[in-house]
């Protein structure tokens, strides 16, 4: 019978990278296309006008500009939106 513990079996059903969720851009940053807002589990936060969302809920910028948090809907629900700089420019 051997006598040998197994190697690594410490490291065995733990993700090699965790993920840090939470807000990573605030209200009135400027950020530029493709910028993680928020990472999340679930929808905390939704999608508002130039933010898209991937398969695990993260949120993230369409568009270079700046970043807006509000409430929208008869839930209130809270949302995350980008004010693109071009428009600012423009008007």
């Amino acid at each position: 019978m051997a006598h040998k513990k197994a190697g690594g079996s410490t490291r065995n059903g733990r993700d090699s990278k965790p993920k840090y969720l939470g807000i990573k851009r605030y209200g009135g940053q400027v950020i530029n296309a493709g910028t993680i807002i928020v990472r999340q589990r679930g929808t905390q936060f939704h999608p508002g006008r130039y933010v898209g969302i991937g398969k695990d809920h993260t949120l993230y910028a369409l568009k270079t500009g700046k970043v807006v948090f509000g409430v929208k809907g008869a839930l209130n629900k809270r949302c995350v939106s980008i004010e693109p700089i071009n428009e600012e420019v423009a008007a």
